[in-house]
């Protein structure tokens, strides 16, 4: 990679957690309204790489937008409600639609809400239930783990992690993100507790980060399993350098659901 793209890369890596960062300060309704914008985005990407937009399939892409945009939102009653509305008139719209294949039309637009839409409502339930900050600590095991896999992988990695998928992983590239998010999860633990407002032992935390780097790999092998099936690189262009939302979003859309549920069984 030559200084110019690195430069790139960089910067529009800084603008893109520089957003995120600054709307979980900012407050609970900013953080929202971007996951619901960073769903539309990535249902639009979605849609695009899966199949061919055109007039006729404007209405499909628009429902499920609008899908996801009230999962988003679904931490709300009114929302969910919409969003089960929004799901008949998607199968229903399908009886309109020329199509030579309308079961897989309606399986994408499925995919999408279960696959994007969902993982970023838990993420503002998640906020909701316990706090923002609580969000951040996840949102920095994530980009640790990247950059631990990063390091490692590139200095020593020999072994391929999952080759038929991801030919460049390995699994020192794993174990080197692992070490640091059990490295960041001990010292959450021991000196950031009330900050994340996550009042759980060493022990816990260190299990939180042994659960978003697992779940990290995976959600970022399943958007690699996509894109191989489609015989493309990234899913978009908006972030220079990096691809598109989806390319980044990728490992927390699995790293949610997990994190929810295994501080749940925490709480219980």
């Amino acid at each position: 990679m030559n200084i110019k793209k690195l430069l790139t890369r960089t910067l529009s890596g800084i603008v893109y957690i520089g957003i995120i960062v600054g709307c979980i300060f900012w407050g609970f309704q900013p953080f929202n309204w971007m996951a619901a914008i960073f769903a539309a985005i990535a249902i639009h990407e979605f849609e695009k790489i899966t199949r061919e937009l055109n007039p006729q399939t404007l209405p499909i892409l628009l429902l499920d937008i609008f899908g996801a945009v009230s999962l988003v939102f679904g931490w709300m009653l009114y929302p969910l409600v919409v969003w089960v509305f929004i799901m008949l008139c998607r199968m229903i719209l399908q009886l309109y639609i020329k199509s030579d294949t309308p079961l897989a039309d309606m399986a994408r637009s499925i995919m999408s809400q279960i696959y994007i839409g969902l993982p970023l409502g838990l993420m503002v339930l998640l906020a909701d239930i316990w706090h923002l900050h609580a969000i951040l600590a996840i949102f920095l095991m994530i980009w640790l783990n990247d950059t631990g896999a990063f390091l490692v992988g590139s200095m020593i990695g020999k072994h391929r992690l999952f080759e038929r998928i991801s030919p460049k992983k390995s699994w020192e590239g794993f174990f080197g993100g692992l070490a640091f998010d059990l490295i960041a999860a001990a010292l959450f633990g021991l000196y950031c507790s009330e900050f994340f407002h996550l009042e759980i032992g060493v022990a816990e935390w260190i299990g939180l980060g042994a659960v978003v780097c697992i779940f990290s790999t995976w959600g970022d092998l399943v958007e690699s399993m996509i894109k191989r099936t489609l015989n493309i690189k990234d899913s978009g262009n908006l972030i220079p350098g990096h691809g598109g939302i989806l390319d980044r979003i990728d490992s927390l859309l699995f790293v949610i659901p997990a994190s929810l549920i295994y501080l749940t069984i925490l709480y219980l």
